[in-house]
């Protein structure tokens, strides 16, 4: 499975972005993926996730009400739109697909591919 992340850039405090990530494979359908985030001197955290068939989705605290997530099997992609974004959003947003368990997880580890990250710098 290959993942590419795109869509990050600089944008002011209040303002949106939305990023996608495109993955190989046929059986896209069947993962779960996930959207985390790495702040420079932090560890990687979970952003959100969406079950396989889009039914489920989850949000980290700090985010929730104001980014979502979505996908298209059709088009084996996955979007995080961002709305309302602060500074402290600022960060590489990397995304990750699951292809072995069913339940969503919110831990990193459980995810086994990984796209190359796109930068998110949100200005004040």
């Amino acid at each position: 499975v290959q993942l590419q992340a795109s869509g990050g850039g600089l944008v002011q405090a209040g303002g949106s972005l939305r990023l996608s990530c495109s993955a190989s494979g046929r059986t896209f359908s069947s993962y779960v993926m996930g959207w985390f985030r790495q702040a420079p001197g932090k560890e990687r955290e979970f952003v959100a996730a969406i079950s396989a068939r889009g039914g489920s989705t989850y949000y980290a605290d700090s985010v929730k009400g104001r980014f979502t997530i979505s996908r298209d099997n059709a088009k084996n992609t996955v979007y995080l739109q961002m709305n309302s974004l602060k500074p402290e959003d600022t960060a590489v947003y990397y995304c990750a697909a699951d292809t072995y368990h069913i339940v969503v997880a919110l831990d990193p580890g459980e995810y086994d591919y990984w796209g190359q990250g796109t930068q998110v710098t949100v200005s004040s």
